[in-house]
């Protein structure tokens, strides 16, 4: 059985719609990154055989690696025609610090495919004001063709927490303060020993910047998503849930598995 047979296979529990966001639940954590590098693979694709080169902003996170892995394993990507970002960033860590996305998306998936750009927020920055206009000029010459994301805890996406998500934000990137929620998520995902060691800010792109890719594709996997996922799904589209507003967002894709689901 080759690759493709391998994810038709997938147990595809269940699918749906929620505004214009469509939803797919897989039978295993392992499946819904199979599925979802598929889907994000044949875009990639798609989308080449309309132009000489894409853009793509990537997540950084635990929850990232089934479909970061299974990306990585395609050898008919031509990745020298694709130019990569990402969506937030620690402030005041060491260049070389782990935790930093950047850092962990080069050992994840930038390092170990040849991107035509790898273009990171630099996380030793001293003005952030100013780092964050860099990166909006970058972001402008790479319109994003294709975001691959996930959906925080406290229902964030990149790091625009409810306290300081905006909708109608005019800024494309911006300093944030982290709330205390996504600050525990950090330790509860491993990077951290405590929610002391999290730094209290960061870089972040903005929710109408995220949005203004063409396509998202959003992997949610573990329990202690479900109840962002749940929120996600239900509540009202407002900042309280920053990732309600992908249910009205075009060309939108949630990939849950059993665990994420659970409270569906």
């Amino acid at each position: 059985m080759n690759r493709r047979d391998f994810i038709k296979a997938g147990t595809l529990m269940k699918e749906f719609k929620k505004g214009k966001l469509i939803v797919k639940v897989m039978a295993t954590r392992t499946e819904m990154g199979q599925v979802a590098a598929q889907d994000i693979h044949d875009r990639i694709l798609a989308l080449l055989a309309e132009k000489d080169e894409i853009n793509m902003i990537f997540a950084a996170a635990p929850s990232q690696n089934d479909v970061l892995k299974s990306l990585t394993e395609y050898t008919d990507i031509p990745w020298n025609r694709i130019n990569a970002c990402h969506m937030d960033e620690y402030i005041g860590l060491d260049k070389d610090a782990p935790q930093g996305f950047g850092n962990f998306l080069k050992s994840h998936i930038f390092d170990l495919v040849p991107f035509k750009s790898v273009n990171l927020i630099d996380c030793s920055a001293t003005d952030p004001e100013a780092e964050s206009e860099r990166y909006k000029e970058i972001l402008k010459k790479y319109p994003t063709d294709i975001v691959v994301m996930g959906i925080g805890e406290n229902g964030h996406i990149a790091f625009n927490d409810p306290p300081v998500a905006d909708f109608n934000d005019p800024k494309w990137v911006k300093p944030v303060k982290l709330d205390d929620v996504c600050r525990q998520q950090q330790v509860n995902d491993g990077c951290f020993a405590t929610c002391e060691d999290v730094p209290e800010y960061a870089i972040s792109l903005t929710c109408p910047t995220l949005m203004r890719a063409t396509w998202k594709f959003c992997i949610v996997p573990a329990p202690t998503k479900a109840e962002a996922v749940l929120r996600t799904l239900t509540w009202d589209i407002n900042e309280k849930c920053p990732a309600t507003i992908l249910r009205r967002s075009d060309n939108a894709i949630l990939y849950l598995e059993p665990a994420s689901a659970v409270k569906l």
